[in-house]
């Protein structure tokens, strides 16, 4: 598969991909040339099809606690079966990580409580959001991929480069 250079060495070109789709994935729409547009498209779709595959995988655990009079508990937990746990890792490795902000107006303990259990937001989104949404709409149209849309914006001032937005559908 021929790779678009977009006139950087390797490791800026990367970094921009990388960058970019993690905007991307956070905001779920950002504006940029027509030519990266057309890259990240296909790091975006390799990014998130092993998500998608593996969301359901997830395994039962018991986990036993002693609190502090000396009482024993257990309780169940959710983690993350094999195949899921590799698709995170690579996902992990091909996007930055975002932290959580504060809403407009949102009291700290409200947002402390809020992200309490999360260690990487954008990681739980893509996993809880994206990968169910996109499993349903590949079942229900029996094809995969496409999960993204670029529309063309018109010329930037200046340099005169086509723009365009690409948005998660």
């Amino acid at each position: 598969m021929k790779v678009k250079k977009l006139g950087r060495p390797t490791e800026e070109r990367l970094a921009i991909l990388r960058n970019q789709a993690t905007d991307l994935f956070w905001h779920g729409r950002i504006e940029t040339t027509l030519a990266r547009a057309k890259s990240l498209r296909a790091y975006v779709e390799r990014t998130l099809t092993p998500a998608i595959n593996t969301y359901e995988d997830v395994v039962t655990v018991q986990k036993s606690t002693v609190n502090k009079k000396g009482e024993k508990t257990t309780r169940e937990v959710m983690n993350d079966g094999p195949k899921k746990l590799a698709a995170r890792r690579y996902i992990k490795a091909r996007l930055y990580s975002v932290k959580e902000e504060r809403k407009k107006g949102e009291k700290k303990a409200d947002y402390l409580a809020r992200i309490d259990n999360i260690k990487d937001p954008l990681l739980e989104k893509i996993f809880n959001v994206y990968a169910p949404k996109y499993a349903a709409r590949a079942k229900e149209l029996g094809t995969a991929g496409g999960y993204t849309r670029i529309i063309k914006t018109g010329l930037r001032k200046g340099d005169n480069a086509q723009m365009a937005i690409i948005e998660l559908l």
